[in-house]
């Protein structure tokens, strides 16, 4: 098994003209620092592109993951939705700046005088209702997490706090769990049928999931795990607790896919596309646009999105100058740090 995944990244490596965007050194590292069980990575720059995966699949049984392997990514779940009702925004459905209460009245507490744009990039000042205890993916939380749950049942959580009047932003999955109703209230489908229709089909993005109440991930994927202190298998989950704010499964190439149709301009109209890039300071070592994360590195400005949930953790980024990075992490002890996250992408981006 592990020679036939050698002879497939040997394979990519070769028609990609060389190991000089590749990453599976410091994947390594960060394996045998303990940062991950596996992490997956691909990489394009132009016509070239490295592909590859480190680690175990299974930390019992051992096995070598799959470089094509399915994994869970979390909030990058957020791109899909925004892309989505930026799309209505350009069919004359909604307005950005229009109040949440106009499409669904008296749903949101204040939603007269909160708007889709603030939803879009966390600038409502809604409650996170995963700052519970107990509803948060990013947490064990036992045989709780086969537990299904509904988009209203998260809002009345979140609902019942408010955040402090500071002026400032804040982070929360609420937001696009209002979104995820919005896209259905002006469609009249689930939410997770519109992703499948305008990005999933056309982009053929076969192996991109909205799963719902199924807890499994399709094979082959690398499992998940939670340190409790010993590593807890954490991969089954029901994901509906994330919803329309994280409950996706996808892989490197679908997602490298997804943000290169976005950000070049061909899933939404120029205007909707630079609204989605105009960005709020977040003091959270990115700035926040609509359903897009902007990273500052030494060479320049990357977009796309990072997502967590438990056992998982992904990053897609993509240059305007065309290079990706797309990496999923199976956390091991620790999670892996900032500064190892985004050495590697300066090392993609910033060529060395």
């Amino acid at each position: 098994m592990m020679q036939a995944i050698m002879n497939v990244v040997l394979a990519v490596i070769v028609a990609a003209g060389g190991q000089g965007i590749g990453v599976r050194p410091e994947l390594e590292k960060m394996v045998e620092g303990k940062g991950a069980t596996a992490a997956l990575a691909r990489v394009s720059d132009g016509d070239r592109t490295w592909s590859g995966a480190v680690g175990v699949r299974d930390i019992k049984n051992d096995g070598r993951p799959s470089p094509a392997g399915y994994f869970r990514i979390g909030s990058v779940t957020k791109t899909f939705v925004a892309t989505v009702v930026l799309q209505l925004v350009d069919e004359g459905r909604v307005r950005l700046d229009d109040p949440i209460d106009r499409h669904l009245p008296g749903l949101v507490p204040g939603g007269e005088h909160i708007t889709v744009r603030q939803l879009l990039n966390h600038t409502s000042h809604l409650y996170d209702y995963m700052s519970e205890p107990g509803y948060s993916t990013n947490r064990w939380r036992g045989e709780a997490r086969f537990r299904s749950y509904r988009p209203r049942e998260l809002l009345n959580v979140a609902f019942a706090k408010k955040l402090p009047d500071d002026g400032g932003w804040h982070y929360s999955n609420t937001n696009y769990v209002v979104l995820g109703l919005l896209v259905e209230k002006l469609t009249g489908r689930p939410y997770g049928d519109e992703v499948t229709r305008r990005i999933l089909r056309p982009l053929g993005l076969r192996h991109t999931i909205v799963p719902g109440d199924r807890p499994g991930v399709p094979s082959p994927h690398a499992k998940g795990y939670e340190p409790m202190p010993r590593l807890v298998d954490a991969t089954r989950m029901n994901p509906s607790l994330d919803w329309a704010a994280g409950e996706m499964i996808s892989t490197t190439a679908d997602l490298e896919r997804f943000m290169s149709a976005l950000l070049s301009g061909k899933l939404t109209s120029a205007a909707s596309l630079r609204a989605m890039r105009t960005t709020v300071e977040t003091g959270a070592g990115f700035a926040y646009g609509l359903g897009l994360q902007a990273y500052a590195l030494p060479c320049g400005k990357v977009w796309g999105h990072s997502g967590e949930l438990i056992g998982y953790l992904t990053f897609a980024f993509r240059s305007d100058s065309g290079t990706s990075l797309t990496l999923s992490i199976n956390p091991s002890t620790r999670n892996p740090s900032t500064q190892e996250v985004m050495g590697l992408a300066t090392k993609v981006f910033c060529k060395g």
